[in-house]
C-alpha cells in the first residue's frame, strides 16, 4: 500500500470499444513503468475481455474498476460492449453510456484520483472531475488527420483543407454525416470534450508521419497535442488454437500470404463477403482470414461463404470465425500484406511491423486513414466503384501489387522503412507525456 500512496494516480475511462480500450490499455502499462498508478475504468463484459492482457508485471499497479451501465430491456449487460454488438443498438449503447455519468462521480469521490484521462465524445467525464477539482484530459485513438479533418469539415467556413491528400468521396461524405447525425449529443459533445481538456490532447499518433497534421489541430483547437507513439499491443502467450494458425503460417512461403480482418466491430454484409472471397480467390495468393458476426446471428461459416468456396482454395487459404492473434500473425515472416479496414489500431500494428496495408475502408475515420496509407506510401487501396462498391478484380489486382508485382517494390521497401523509424524510436514519445501529466498533477 506505501507504494501505491508514493505514486501519481489515473483513472482511465475509454469508450466501450476494442479499438479504444486496448490503446487505454498500452498506455496505462506504459505510465506504471514511470510510477504512476492507474485505475482503467469499463464495463465488466469490456473488463472481463482484457484481463488475459495485464500480466503479472501489472497486477499491482493497473486496477480494474467496473462502471455500470443502466439496465435497459434491450440492452443487457453482454451488450455493453461494442464488440459483437448488433449495429442496430450502437446508438442505444452511447445513451446508456452518458446516462451512467452519476455512476462514474461517484467512482471519482471514492478513488479521487490526481488525474483523470477520458475519451472522445465524453464531456460529462471532465465535467464530473472538474466538479471536484481534478483535472482531466482527453485522450483521442484517433490520427491528427482524421481529427483535424473532422473538425474543419463541421466547422461553417469556407476555406478548404490546407492537406489535399487527406479528403472524402461523396458517398463517405454522406455516410460520416449520417452517423454524426445520429449519435448522442452529434459533433457538439466532441467539440466540448476537446474544449474541457486541461491545457493538453493526448493523441495516439507519431509526428514522424503526422508532424502537420498534429500542428494543424493544434491551431484548431487551441490545445498543446501530445503524441503518445503507436501503442501496439504487447504480444501475449500462445495458445492451442494460436499454434494452429502458426503452424499454417510455418509452411508458407516468405511474404507471400496476406492476412485479412475488418476489425472486431465490423460486420461485413453476405453481398460483400462473397466479393471479398471472390477478390480472394482470383488472387491466386495464400491468405488467412477473419470474419465476424454480431451476437446472436447465428450463422456458420460455410454458409458465410459462396458454395463449394473452402474446397476451392483448399490449403491456400484458412478462414477464422471470430478472433485471432492479429499481432502474432503480421510479425510472422510469411505475411506480406494486411487486408484491412484502415482502423487507426490496424494501421500502427501495421507500420510497427512493416507490413504493407491494402486497404478497404467501411466508415467513419477509416477512409481518412486509407488516404494516409497511401500518402505516406504504406499500402494501396483497392478501388470502389462510383457508389462505393466493392470490386473482386480491383481486390484481386490490389493484392497482387502489393505482394507479388515489381509496381509493389516502393510500397513493401516503405513500409519497412516506416516500421524501422517507428522501433528506433523506442519509447521517446511517452517521456513527453509523462512530463505533461506530472505537470498536471501537481497543480492539481
Amino acid at each position: 500500500m506505501e507504494a501505491k500512496k508514493n505514486k501519481m494516480s489515473i483513472l482511465m475511462l475509454p469508450w466501450l470499444a476494442h479499438g479504444h480500450i486496448s490503446p487505454f490499455l498500452e498506455l496505462a502499462k506504459k505510465l506504471t513503468n514511470r510510477n504512476f498508478h492507474i485505475y482503467m475504468c469499463s464495463t465488466p463484459i469490456n473488463l472481463s475481455s482484457i484481463k488475459k492482457n495485464i500480466t503479472k508485471k501489472y497486477f499491482e499497479s493497473i486496477e480494474l474498476v467496473e462502471f455500470h451501465l443502466p439496465s435497459l430491456p434491450n440492452l443487457p449487460p453482454h451488450y455493453h460492449t461494442t464488440n459483437g454488438l448488433p449495429p442496430h443498438l450502437m446508438n442505444t449503447l452511447k445513451t446508456a453510456f452518458e446516462n451512467a455519468s452519476p455512476n462514474f462521480s461517484k467512482i471519482l469521490q471514492t478513488l479521487n484520483p490526481d488525474l483523470v484521462i477520458y475519451d472522445f465524445n465524453q464531456p460529462w467525464a471532465a465535467e464530473s472531475a472538474s466538479s471536484v477539482n481534478i483535472p482531466a484530459v482527453q485522450f483521442l485513438t484517433f490520427g491528427a488527420a482524421v481529427v483535424s479533418l473532422a473538425i474543419h469539415m463541421f466547422e461553417d467556413t469556407e476555406d478548404k483543407f490546407p492537406f489535399p491528400e487527406i479528403y472524402l468521396h461523396e458517398y463517405e461524405m454522406l455516410s460520416l454525416k449520417e452517423a454524426v447525425k445520429e449519435a448522442p449529443g452529434n459533433k457538439y459533445s466532441f467539440d466540448e470534450a476537446i474544449r474541457l481538456s486541461r491545457d493538453i490532447v493526448l493523441v495516439k499518433t507519431c509526428r514522424d508521419f503526422e508532424g502537420k497534421y498534429v500542428d494543424y489541430l493544434s491551431n484548431l483547437v487551441s490545445k498543446k497535442i501530445v503524441p503518445v507513439g503507436s501503442l501496439v499491443q504487447e504480444s501475449i502467450a500462445r495458445d492451442d488454437n494460436d499454434e494452429e494458425i502458426m503452424q499454417w503460417l510455418d509452411k508458407k512461403e516468405k511474404g507471400l500470404t496476406v492476412f485479412v480482418s475488418f476489425g472486431s466491430e465490423y460486420f461485413l454484409s453476405k453481398e460483400d463477403i462473397f466479393v471479398v472471397a471472390r477478390g480472394l480467390e482470383l488472387s491466386k495468393v495464400n491468405f488467412i482470414w477473419v470474419i465476424r458476426f454480431s451476437q446472436g446471428e447465428r450463422i456458420s461459416i460455410q454458409d458465410a461463404l459462396p458454395e463449394g468456396y473452402l474446397e476451392r482454395v483448399g490449403e491456400r487459404g484458412m478462414v477464422i470465425e471470430g478472433w485471432a492473434p492479429q499481432a502474432m500473425i503480421l510479425q510472422h515472416p510469411s505475411i506480406g500484406g494486411f487486408v484491412s479496414h484502415c482502423g487507426w489500431s490496424s494501421f500502427m500494428e501495421s507500420m510497427k511491423f512493416g507490413v504493407p496495408i491494402i486497404a478497404m475502408p467501411m466508415h467513419i475515420d477509416q477512409p481518412m486513414n486509407a488516404r494516409l496509407v497511401e500518402y505516406i506510401r504504406m499500402g494501396v487501396e483497392a478501388a470502389r466503384d462510383e457508389n462505393g462498391k466493392l470490386q473482386s478484380e480491383e481486390i484481386a489486382n490490389t493484392i497482387r501489387k502489393v505482394l507479388v508485382e515489381e509496381s509493389g517494390e516502393d510500397v513493401r521497401n516503405k513500409a519497412k522503412e516506416l516500421s524501422g523509424k517507428m522501433n528506433a524510436k523506442g519509447d521517446e514519445e511517452i517521456d513527453g507525456v509523462v512530463e505533461e501529466l506530472m505537470a498536471l498533477c501537481s497543480n492539481k
